[in-house]
């Protein structure tokens, strides 16, 4: 069985990621892309659907063990994601450096081991499953000028191991073993590539460590500080950076998928696409400090990957703008947690999500507030977007949580329409453009009484999840985040109020929503979401509760593991994480909780 959610360390070379355990097995890691196939699968089954394990000899499964083998410390190098892990036996102490090469467009994995004293005796075992562990490739040994190598080969695919002595063959797998003494390092690097193609020459790893390491300090030094949260903030950036596709700019949601909202459930999605709603999320948390580079180039994804008829916008893509991304359920996996089915594809990406017009509209308001100017392919397309409003403004829609029950007018949607006609008003008559803006704010004016007297149920006194309904949904939340009303509006914060009521837990955690009201279509329930507990944090600021701002945001950012990284969602009664994992939104919803705190004092109460 896979480890716990929390303990995994994600490295990443800015095209893919890997998951890394605390026992050492890479249990997670699809080549090139974040959604290509995956090598290694173990994470959704077991080691027979793909892994690599590297430890001391005597302990192939856990952090401890006969030897006494313990994991001693695991950090990444400060503001990188080189992972660094201290072992320690009773016959020594290594340290462990793994990283994936930034800016070679090689698809590899290093992994090295230095003796810091004593001899230690490290064992490592290979098991290669292309396909999501269904595919067995044929696996042989070579040499070429560089020496000795290992090939795996199936299809289109392909792999090399090169390391100083090979591992052996075992039935399906490859087992190693070598020992290193004080001052002595073993390197070993996986490389992906076409399998019609040569194998790819030994790299130079200290220059190749060197390098990375250069590039993510180089990039984390240009995050813009704010305040007293700034390591756990500068790592929420790191992860959205490393979620982010250098060559297309596109930002996937999390690097897995299926790994379950509920053990033992169905809720489990492919995260490893480009939704137009986190990713603008993404980019205004990466604006508010100074990430400004990465925001064009996400618009110029954004450009490429909507052109075309407004009425074929979808909520989300593939990484290079791919439109077909059918859901597809993968039998032979049994799941995390054995939380089946486990899905590749996404089926929300049919659906029609109202308020995606308008957070995406307000992330490319945020960057001509910070000068960047339009081009000639840009307003021209923003324009398209709010026709596209205007022409489905009469549309119920599936909501911001992809419910698969009917559709419904979503309060929260209709919020964030209005929000898209607000910032096409503002790009008018603040910055210049040409715009039919008297259109715009007709309709704006029309949307908002219409949310008054539809999305407020005065005898709760709360704004609601759908028209008419009793029901809220933490989505509610982001009403005052884009300025539809004041934080400290009557209205929100006996919202917020009904809020508390209905969706918070003892422990302060928030759910999104009921889901016993079979609105979203779907059997079990979910735990309470991450994201929506960090934007009741950043209510809670803005609201003069600085109190519970604090408690709440100092207990959220407990929930990180020891490498600062936040899955989807969190179940207080375990203290366990839940959902795939790292997740983009929680990370882009720390930020923003991070900021709405900056400036309060350390003790609320001095």
């Amino acid at each position: 069985m896979a480890s716990p959610i929390e303990d995994y360390a994600l490295i990443s070379d800015l095209h893919t990621g890997a998951l890394l355990s605390r026992d050492g097995s890479m249990d997670w890691l699809c080549f090139p892309r974040y959604d290509s196939g995956s090598s290694f699968a173990a994470l959704l089954g077991t080691k027979d659907h793909g892994r690599w394990l590297l430890a001391p000899s005597s302990s192939p499964s856990s952090s401890s063990s006969e030897n006494g083998a313990s994991v001693v410390s695991r950090t990444y190098i400060q503001g990188t994601f080189v992972l660094q892990t201290q072992w320690r036996t009773d016959s020594g102490e290594v340290l462990v450096t793994e990283f994936m090469p930034v800016g070679d467009r090689r698809a590899s994995v290093i992994r090295r081991v230095e003796g810091i004293s004593g001899r230690v005796t490290m064992g490592h075992e290979l098991e290669i499953r292309f396909g999501y562990g269904s595919i067995l490739p044929w696996v042989s040994k070579a040499h070429d000028d560089d020496g000795k190598l290992l090939l795996a080969i199936a299809g289109p695919d392909a792999l090399v191991l090169r390391a100083p002595d090979l591992p052996k063959a075992s039935g399906h797998s490859h087992i190693g073993e070598f020992t290193v003494e004080q001052g002595q390092s073993y390197d070993m690097e996986l490389v992906w590539y076409p399998s019609h193609r040569e194998p790819p020459r030994m790299i130079d790893v200290d220059q190749m460590l060197k390098d990375t390491v250069s590039y993510w300090q180089g990039w984390s030094a240009s995050c813009v500080e704010r305040g007293r949260f700034d390591a756990i903030v500068q790592r929420s950036l790191l992860v959205l950076r490393a979620l982010t596709h250098e060559d297309t700019g596109g930002i996937v949601a999390a690097a897995t998928t299926s790994l379950p909202e509920t053990f033992g459930g169905e809720r489990n999605w492919d995260y490893r696409y480009c939704w137009l709603r986190d990713a603008a999320l993404t980019l205004t948390a990466m604006m508010t400090h100074g990430l400004q580079e990465e925001a064009l180039q996400w618009r110029n994804w954004l450009l490429r990957a909507i052109a075309g008829d407004p009425a074929d916008l979808q909520i989300m893509y593939g990484v290079a703008g791919e439109r077909r991304l059918p859901e597809l359920e993968l039998k032979h996996l049994p799941g995390y947690a054995d939380s089946t089915p486990v899905r590749i594809g996404n089926g929300a990406v049919t659906q029609y999500q109202a308020d995606v017009v308008g957070e995406v509209m307000v992330a490319l308001e945020k960057l001509r507030e910070l000068g960047v100017k339009e081009d000639h392919f840009s307003w021209p397309l923003q324009r398209a977007l709010l026709t596209y409003v205007e022409e489905n403004y009469a549309e119920k829609d599936h909501g911001i949580w992809e419910m698969r029950g009917e559709k419904q007018y979503f309060t929260h949607s209709r919020v964030m329409m209005w929000a898209a006609l607000n910032s096409g008003v503002r790009a008018v008559l603040d910055h210049g453009l040409k715009g039919p803006v008297e259109k715009w704010k007709k309709l704006q004016d029309t949307l908002h009484e219409e949310i008054m007297e539809h999305g407020y149920n005065r005898e709760i006194g709360s704004f609601t999840q759908t028209y008419g309904s009793t029901h809220v949904d933490a989505s509610l939340l982001q009403l005052p985040q884009v300025g539809f009303i004041d934080y400290d509006d009557e209205l929100m914060l006996s919202t917020v109020e009904r809020l508390e009521k209905d969706l918070v837990f003892d422990s302060g955690l928030i759910l999104r929503y009921r889901t016993d009201s079979g609105m979203d279509g779907l059997s079990g329930q979910e735990y309470p979401f991450l994201a929506c507990s960090f934007w009741l944090v950043e209510q809670y600021a803005r609201s003069n509760r600085y109190d519970e701002a604090d408690g709440l945001m100092n207990k959220l950012v407990g929930y990180c593991n020891e490498l600062g990284l936040m899955s989807e969602e969190y179940d207080t009664e375990e203290m366990r994480m839940a959902g795939n994992f790292p997740q983009a939104f929680s990370h882009l919803a720390l930020v923003r909780a991070a900021d709405a705190m900056h400036g309060i004092k350390q003790d609320p109460k001095d």
